[in-house]
């Protein structure tokens, strides 16, 4: 099913990318593909009892999605304004609306709410921000102990150096979405880290 027909069917508007407000350390919006929200559906990695974040959600697509294939609840924090209200556009018509929350806010002041157990990143911002963020997640995991599984699509290197630095996260999986797209670029993935047991 093409990304039309999906946003048909989960009654939302998220195709298109917009670069207007982006800069050096905010990256463009652009949704993750509906073929790869898929795969990750599929994992078993989120299931009915998580929470999922969102990390620069957009107009919501993943949450939307995979709050209607999984059960899961969701949370989409998103900085800019104006695509946030997209998302709020989106939640009036969404099948899954009612699992789905939106937070206007910059993801590095954001309070990582202690019911999240499941983190998503589609390469949303710079590595000074993610350092940030990551620090953001270790607070909450002290707060509340748990299991916390982030998920990184289409990782940067700078992404991958960094995390493999972070000594509360240990690299747990990763799903090839190599043979979804033409060309085999390698960082068509879902690198998968796991921060438990601090």
């Amino acid at each position: 099913m093409n990304e039309e027909k999906w946003d048909r069917l989960l009654h939302i508007r998220t195709t298109g990318r917009d670069d207007s407000h982006s800069d050096q350390y905010r990256y463009p919006y652009e949704p993750t593909p509906y073929t790869v929200l898929e795969r990750l559906a599929n994992s078993g990695y989120i299931r009915k009892g998580n929470t999922l974040l969102d990390y620069g959600c957009g107009k919501g697509r993943v949450d939307f999605f995979l709050s209607w294939q999984t059960r899961c609840r969701s949370i989409g924090v998103e900085y800019d304004e104006r695509i946030y209200e997209k998302a709020l556009e989106n939640q009036k018509t969404a099948v899954s609306s009612g699992r789905s929350v939106f937070k206007a806010e910059n993801a590095e002041q954001f309070a990582v709410p202690v019911e999240v157990d499941r983190i998503y990143f589609f390469n949303p911002f710079s590595v000074e921000i993610l350092q940030k963020v990551i620090s953001r997640i270790r607070e909450s995991y002290y707060e509340v102990p748990r299991e916390i599984l982030t998920f990184f699509y289409y990782p940067s290197d700078e992404y991958i150096s960094f995390l493999m630095t972070v000594d509360e996260l240990t690299f747990a999986d990763e799903l090839d979405c190599t043979d979804l797209f033409d060309g085999k670029d390698k960082r068509e993935r879902i690198m998968i880290f796991r921060l438990e047991g601090m």
